[in-house]
């Protein structure tokens, strides 16, 4: 009798020799998204010794609007419900062994595990990801939360946040949703993260129908004094992740350097920090006096950055630590 745990180890086997990081908890995840059932119904599974064919049947595939199968359709830049919708159905036709199986083989092929279930988890928010756009880390939790923190030092029941360089939406929909009354405007150049970006305020919207109203999304260069001219010192706060990886620092890691896009990944020099200075340019020019800006950033750019800041209108400009105890973001206050 073939076991789900069977099913696991050679799934993992699979992705181990693949170079997969972590094949085990990798391939529980795949199953759990193949047969629409939850993480802990495959250890439980696998703690019971449950027959393969026995799990395979007893679940029927029904995913919420983040099922993977709709990332082949973001990734063209189009958003078609219709589509989506006839590749969910398709996916449902196959057996829990076929979806399973064509799920280690693009995970064995390297590519995000989060693109292949089409979602990403992102503090209290389950974001839709897919090719195109930037997978968001748990570092940037750690950006997110100084922000916060900062609004209620601050005690702002209405802040007026700016999220340059967008990506998903994981941090402006963050604001939106933890600080009532907020209200959040988000930049994005990329037409296919724009479109994730648009799809994920349209999740957030139907849940929560206030937090929706107050997230703007705006399709433009985040670095421009040209993009939402209008708020130019009006803002509370600007947090942004802007692309920081330098150029001369090619990531070994074949999900980042192979499906992360160029243009959320490098800051547009050797030393990767011409982007990150045109942002805080930019943000010098949303901000009111007093307001304050939060951009995460490489480790190897806190000194570079702070300096930067503290010479183009900022004051009490510092770098921060992330979870991990490595510098990850700049604060600094607009003088």
């Amino acid at each position: 009798m073939t076991t789900v745990a069977d099913v696991i180890r050679d799934a993992a086997g699979t992705l181990h020799e693949a170079g997969v990081d972590t094949p085990e908890h990798d391939a529980k995840l795949l199953l759990a998204e193949a047969a629409g059932c939850e993480l802990r119904d495959v250890d439980k599974a696998i703690l019971m010794g449950d027959a393969w064919e026995d799990f395979s049947t007893s679940f029927r595939f029904a995913r919420n609007d983040n099922d993977g199968a709709d990332s082949s359709v973001i990734s063209t830049g189009y958003s078609a419900s219709s589509v989506i919708s006839t590749e969910r159905s398709e996916r449902r036709d196959l057996s829990v062994a076929e979806r399973f199986s064509a799920m280690i083989d693009r995970r064995a092929k390297r590519e995000p595990l989060q693109y292949i279930v089409g979602h990403a988890p992102f503090r209290y928010l389950d974001l839709a990801v897919g090719p195109g756009v930037f997978i968001p880390r748990p570092e940037t939790e750690t950006v997110v939360q100084a922000g916060l923190d900062w609004i209620t030092r601050e005690r702002l029941y209405t802040p007026r946040v700016v999220d340059l360089c967008a990506g998903s939406g994981a941090i402006g929909l963050s604001v939106v949703t933890e600080v009532r009354g907020a209200e959040v405007w988000a930049v994005e150049l990329s037409d296919k993260a724009y479109a994730w970006t648009e799809r994920n305020r349209e999740a957030v919207a139907k849940r929560d129908p206030s937090a929706g109203y107050n997230y703007h999304l705006e399709r433009g260069d985040a670095t421009s004094p040209l993009t939402l001219p209008q708020l130019d010192g009006t803002i509370d706060l600007v947090i942004t992740n802007p692309p920081y990886v330098p150029l001369s620092q090619i990531p070994d890691q074949l999900e980042v350097r192979d499906h992360d896009p160029d243009m959320a990944l490098y800051g547009g020099s050797a030393d990767g920090s011409a982007i990150p200075e045109r942002i805080i340019l930019r943000a010098a020019g949303l901000l009111r006096a007093g307001g304050a800006l939060v951009m995460e950033h490489d480790i190897s750019q806190g000194d570079q950055l702070v300096a930067f800041a503290r010479a183009n209108g900022f004051t009490d400009a510092r770098t921060e630590n992330d979870w991990t105890g490595r510098p990850r973001y700049l604060f600094a206050v607009r003088g």
